[in-house]
């Protein structure tokens, strides 16, 4: 999302908020939980390029989140708990779930002391070559090309296009455009056009994996812990919509028998990389539940609703971004008003 982008929804919920205007519509758009999307948890300042920044929260701000929701009368549950809810009808109080995607280290270093000292349960869907430390992170490769270089050079629709990148603003616009030119293409062809890029100036793109990401002694520690739920995210984090369905049964088959073979437990919780409705849509909901998840989670916006429970292969979640630190923000979505726009008037969007 560009800064523009960010400023006018940032606006949009302020507006809300400062109007109760979220108040109004929360008895008709509240549903019955959320589970919220999260990735990495660092405490390191934002640097003024950083793209990625959303991926990012601040230990600081994931602890007034978890005693925001505990003030407001929220149970934080576990995913099996959320799951036994949805089919059952159980839904006397609101529940949320916390998940985190990828297996970043500081879900280690930052995040798990914080759901220790809090006794609260959470969940990390976990690629296994992202573990093995042979994980494709070009996101963010992509981004510590642009931050290092003020001349960037990428060869889009058969000729060179030469990006001028030394300002700030430049290098934002240069990401939002090759990033999003990237995401429409071949994925092994986008992954491969970055590790070139990579090669050209040096940069060392298997190291991002191995500092960012959690190992197998990590993972295999932190699943010991019950109060931690260890789901499947694929092999090598590719948007499975794009593969034929024998690849996307590939994908998952290796990572969950990986995950099993590793942990000693089949995972029985996915979430879909990227996870938006061009990554993932009726045909891999159908394939999960087919190889016996009981839920997958998507990146697709929105509240958890009673409807949900002939959907759960299929599940919203909401984003803590680290560009809305902010508890009103968080009032504002859990209130699920804002959603109402994004979704076109639907509770349930698994189209």
């Amino acid at each position: 999302m560009s800064r523009r982008s960010t400023k006018i929804l940032k606006t949009v919920l302020d507006t809300l908020y400062y109007t109760k205007g979220y108040k109004a519509l929360a008895p008709i758009t509240q549903g019955v939980g959320a589970i919220f999307m999260l990735h990495q948890v660092d405490p390191a300042p934002i640097q003024d390029f950083e793209p990625n920044r959303i991926l990012k929260v601040s230990p600081d701000f994931l602890e007034q989140v978890i005693d925001g929701v505990l003030e407001a009368g929220y149970d934080v549950i576990s995913l099996d708990e959320a799951h036994w809810r949805l089919q059952e009808g159980e839904f006397e109080r609101s529940f949320v779930c916390f998940t985190f995607d990828d297996g970043y280290r500081d879900n280690w270093e930052h995040a798990y002391p914080i759901f220790r000292q809090y006794d609260l349960p959470f969940a990390i869907y976990v690629p296994c070559e992202f573990a093995d430390g042979r994980g494709d992170l070009w996101w963010l490769a992509l981004e510590h090309l642009i931050r290092d270089n003020d001349r960037f050079v990428v060869r889009m629709h058969g000729e060179d296009r030469v990006f001028e990148c030394a300002t700030i603003e430049d290098k934002d616009a240069t990401y939002h455009t090759v990033y999003w030119w990237l995401r429409g293409l071949d994925e092994t062809e986008a992954r491969g056009i970055v590790a070139d890029l990579c090669r050209s100036v040096g940069f060392d793109q298997q190291a991002l994996c191995e500092t960012l990401v959690m190992d197998w002694q990590e993972i295999k520690a932190i699943a010991n812990d019950p109060l931690v739920t260890i789901g499947g995210h694929t092999k090598g984090h590719f948007a499975l919509s794009r593969l034929s369905l024998a690849q996307a049964r590939f994908q998952v088959e290796e990572n969950l028998t990986r995950l099993e073979h590793e942990l000693g437990t089949r995972p029985t919780h996915f979430s879909f990389p990227y996870g938006c409705e061009q990554s993932a849509g009726p045909r891999e909901f159908a394939l999960l539940r087919e190889m016996g998840m009981k839920t997958a989670v998507t990146t697709r916006k929105g509240l958890i609703y009673a409807e949900h429970y002939r959907h759960l292969t299929a599940l919203p979640r909401v984003s803590l971004n680290g560009d809305y630190q902010d508890m009103r923000y968080l009032t504002v979505l859990l209130s699920g008003a804002p959603f109402v726009v994004w979704n076109r008037f639907r509770k349930i969007d698994a189209a």
